[in-house]
């Protein structure tokens, strides 16, 4: 499963970013592997229709899941249309704190 991280730097230690089209980065995760990848956002200064296209990375990454603090109406649509889960990560920890959150069941779904 490819989990994504929407972060405000790239790796494991970066902090997570809670706006999910805005973000800087998004950190991919590989859990079958362990593998993570980073990858910037090019679309944190884009006029508007932010959210949709972010979607479209995530889905282009194969991520399932995606762990932000909040995500748009029209973000969520596009997430929900392809078949991406998003859970809630409110603290102000660290992608790998987020990850651990998710994998011992502790964030509540978005959407």
């Amino acid at each position: 499963m490819i989990i994504c991280i929407t972060a405000r730097g790239a790796g494991m230690d970066a902090p997570v970013e809670q706006r999910f089209g805005r973000a800087p980065y998004f950190v991919f995760v590989d859990t079958e592997t362990g593998d993570s990848n980073a990858v910037a956002n090019s679309l944190v200064d884009a006029a508007g229709g932010v959210g949709p296209r972010a979607a479209q990375v995530l889905v282009d990454h194969r991520a399932t899941v995606l762990i932000t603090g909040q995500v748009g109406g029209n973000a969520a649509r596009a997430l929900q249309a392809g078949g991406i889960r998003v859970y809630a990560y409110r603290g102000d920890g660290r992608v790998a704190d987020a990850l651990e959150q998710y994998t011992a069941g502790k964030l509540a779904p978005l959407l």
